[in-house]
């Protein structure tokens, strides 16, 4: 049976970082994706623990439970930084690492910097390109939503993030989840200025350094019909560039078809089975 959350304060670098661990296992640390916050990786399912992993999640800098930094101190160097703190703080020398959007980029990040702390990778919906950066028009819509929720709150980022351009069968469930994921902040403003500055930070400079990760690697990615700001495409370079890793996606089909992404259990299943591959 999976045992109780523990709670973890993780100083990283002058910043507190809230977390929790619990069960038994192969540890299996889950970093989150902007604007979300721990529970947002495996969707709050307890499965991982009740097949034998001792799993570690945490807040990002600014997001959640845990302390803002600074306005600009939210690159992925950062982030990647605040990742080693949480293994040492658990006393963990390697695990696997899993992170969903910026979750997946900071464990990139991290695997790049310390390979040796890394038993295998589960990177869901990887969105970051390196080959042309960002365009100025999406910048701009990352500092339309970040002034949104300044001045606004979660009305204001709704309404900068214009759900109409959303598909019909998709809309009501985004828009549910980004009222509670965004609800769940203590600190908002320091949500918004990671929204200015996470998109314009590297987390790797191009796909070959990807050939270097030497750990095996699980890329979950997501159809563009639900998720079109992960694009399919993405996760299958990502797949195709490091060497050991594998695509995991949903069957295409009529929609609607939930993503894997979104179904807490699948990706702790995956997750799971990913980690036993890498022995006791």
């Amino acid at each position: 049976m999976p045992t109780e959350p523990s709670q973890l304060r993780i100083d990283a670098g002058g910043v507190t970082l809230s977390g929790e661990q619990s069960g038994e296992g192969v540890p299996i640390v889950l970093a989150h994706g902007l604007t979300a916050t721990r529970r947002y990786v495996v969707m709050g399912s307890r499965s991982l623990q009740r097949s034998g992993h001792r799993v570690i999640a945490y807040d990002a800098r600014g997001h959640g439970s845990s302390e803002p930094a600074s306005a600009r101190a939210y690159g992925y160097q950062w982030l990647a930084s605040d990742l080693l703190a949480v293994l040492d703080e658990a006393g963990v020398d390697r695990a696997v690492i899993a992170g969903a959007s910026m979750g997946a980029h900071t464990a990139v990040r991290f695997a790049l910097e310390h390979p040796g702390r890394v038993l295998a990778l589960g990177l869901i919906t990887p969105a970051y390109e390196p080959a042309g950066r960002r365009a100025e028009q999406e910048l701009a819509r990352w500092d339309a939503l970040a002034e949104g929720l300044r001045s606004g709150g979660v009305e204001g980022f709704i309404a900068a993030y214009d759900l109409s351009g959303v598909p019909q069968a998709w809309r009501a469930t985004l828009e549910t989840v980004l009222r509670q994921r965004l609800s769940a902040h203590e600190h908002p403003r320091a949500v918004a200025d990671a929204l200015e500055v996470v998109p314009r930070s590297a987390p790797f400079e191009d796909f070959e350094q990807l050939g270097t990760i030497a750990a095996p690697t699980l890329v979950i990615g997501s159809r563009d019909e639900a998720d079109p700001d992960h694009p399919l495409a993405l996760a299958e370079r990502y797949a195709r560039a490091i060497p050991a890793a594998r695509l995991l996606v949903e069957d295409a089909g009529p929609p609607p078809r939930s993503p894997i992404a979104w179904q807490g259990g699948r990706v702790s299943s995956a997750l799971a089975e990913l980690a036993d591959q890498q022995g006791p």
